[in-house]
This record gives C-alpha cells, structure tokens and sequence, in this order.
C-alpha cells in the first residue's frame, strides 16, 4: 500500500468547539503517500444522520430500526476522467487538500449518543485506488442545536414554568400510622453544572425511622416501526439525614447537575430525552413511597472542546 495516512479534520468554529445550523464547516484532508499514487476517486463528505435499533425477543426476534438523514454533502477532491482509468496521481509526500461545507440552517438535533440510538454529524473520507484497494477514515464533529428550548413544540407551559417552584405531597399509611412526605424544588429548569435546592418535609407519624433520598431519573425513549422502547436509568443524587418515629423536619439539599449530562430534548422524531427528579423515603420493611418532580435540564455555559484523537480506519475492500 502506497498510502501511509489518511486523516480528516476541521477548523475550530468557536469557544464550545460545536457547530450549529447555518455554520460554516472547514477543515483538510491529509494524505502521505510513499510514492507517486494513481487514484480512481478521492472525496470528502459531510453527514449528519440519527438511527436507532433494537430487538425484540419472542417467539422469532424481531430487529426494529429507523433512521433519518438531516444532511449528505459530497465534495470531489480527485476523479480520473475516463472512469476506472485511474489517471489522477497524488505526489509522493504528504498532501493536503482543503474543504468547506454550509450546514443547512434548520432545526436538527444536538450530538447525541442513547442506549438505543445515536444523532451523529461526521467527516468521512473515501481514497480508492482500484476496485481492490479502498482506503477510508471518519470522524465526529459535535453540533448543537440552534433552539434554545429545544422541546419549545411540545409544550409552551414548559417553558413558562421553568424558573418557578414545584411541590408535592405524599402520605403513606402504615397500619393505623402514616407518614407524609412533601417535596419542593426551587426551580424545575436548571444548566448543565448548576445547583438546585430541594427541601424535603417529613411528618412521621409513625414508629418507624425513615430515611429521604434524592435520585436523578433519566428516561430515553426510541421509535421505529410504529413501535417504542423506553431507556431508564435512576442516579442516587444524595441522602439525607433520618427521620425519627414521632417526629417532623425538614431537610434542604443542593443538589449539582453533572456538567456533563445531555440536555433535554424533543426535537427529533425518532428518539427524545427526558429527566425526573425523585424524592424517596427509605421505610424499613415496607414500600418506600416517592415523589417525582418535572426537571428540564438546559444547555450550559460554553466551555472549551477537547477534540477526541483523530483515527484513521484502513481496510482492503474485497471482491464480491
């Protein structure tokens, strides 16, 4: 193999490092060649796509699958004239050729990796140098939604509600005992990296000592095929501290959203993001009853992107 390297990569577009709708995508292929190579086709293309997949056990598994393209760009850097001829050379050494793509200015989802599903926008890079020897590499741009409430088509009282207080009461009787649990959370929108208060009152009217707890819950749902699976995961947020028999109090956490953790989203067809914050109250020998709250998480401050490692996938394409 006269090819040695194979690398794509693009051009920083600002301080988060991700693209949005309407932005320009630049960026260069790098090839380094031990020789003068004929090539065939040598192109770059931009994509962005979100599929999703699952199986479906039973009498026969059933694979249920879905995908949906936003866009497919193709930019032709080298192609022989008479086709297969293989006439086009890149020169010995190392070469770079340069690209630009416009990302369509509409509303298309944020980056996004589930248990069933993924929203991908990626560079790929195609070298072929005859029907045997086809050399390609990828990578993955981050890009963000232009909307910043992108769930604002679902439901307009979402938005209005996010900066207010939310509350709920639960009693639970244990034989002719009972303990009420009442929640409020300071705000049911917060940021990435932000703190929320949450205060919990126990009225424990019972013999037992009972214990709260707070639980970040996320629920991913994925459709295909008229069909739909739903993701949930609870993350224990913190604990608080025991409540007596006979007694009341009122325990306030604050509580960090993980910078990390994936906005919420509704802005794609096939799969959507959703979160709960949940308050339990651990009982000894009996149910737990627990209380869950709306909680929308929003995009946080930009913050600088540490771009992944590029990677180059080599392979020889075999003959039918």
């Amino acid at each position: 193999m006269t090819v040695k390297h194979l690398l794509v990569d693009f051009d920083k577009p600002n301080e988060r490092g991700s693209f949005s709708p309407g932005d320009i995508l630049s960026g260069r292929v790098t090839v380094v060649t031990s020789k003068e190579t004929k090539v065939q086709c040598f192109l770059v293309k931009a994509k962005g796509k979100a599929k999703v997949a699952w199986c479906e056990q039973g009498q026969a598994t059933r694979v249920h699958s879905n995908k949906k393209k936003y866009f497919n760009f193709e930019h032709i850097i080298l192609q022989d004239k008479n086709k297969g001829d293989g006439s086009e050379i890149i020169s010995a050494g190392r070469n770079v050729y340069p690209f630009t793509f416009v990302i369509p200015n509409v509303d298309m989802p944020s980056s996004y990796q589930g248990k069933w599903g993924k929203i991908e926008y990626s560079l790929r890079t195609k070298l072929t140098q005859s029907i045997w020897l086809v050399n390609k590499t990828k990578t993955e741009f981050p890009f963000l939604t232009k909307s910043e409430f992108p769930f604002a088509s679902k439901s307009d009282m979402i938005i209005m509600g996010l900066k207010e207080q939310h509350y709920a009461t639960r009693i639970s009787y244990y034989g002719s005992e009972k303990v009420t649990l009442n929640v409020t959370s300071e705000k049911m929108g917060t940021k990435q990296g932000e703190a929320m208060a949450v205060s919990v009152e126990v009225l424990n009217d019972s013999a037992l000592t009972v214990t709260p707890k707070f639980y970040l819950c996320e629920k991913q749902t994925f459709a295909a095929q008229a069909k739909r699976i739903v993701h949930a995961n609870d993350t224990l947020f913190a604990t608080g501290d025991s409540v007596p028999a006979e007694t009341r109090q009122t325990v306030t956490k604050i509580l960090s959203i993980p910078p990390q953790l994936p906005p919420t989203f509704f802005n794609c067809s096939m799969m959507k993001l959703e979160y709960r914050l949940k308050v339990t109250l651990d009982v000894p020998l009996a149910r737990n009853p627990e209380i869950k709250l709306p909680l929308v998480i929003l995009l946080g401050s930009p913050k600088p992107h540490q771009q992944k490692p590029k990677r180059s996938i080599w392979f020889r394409k075999l003959p039918s």
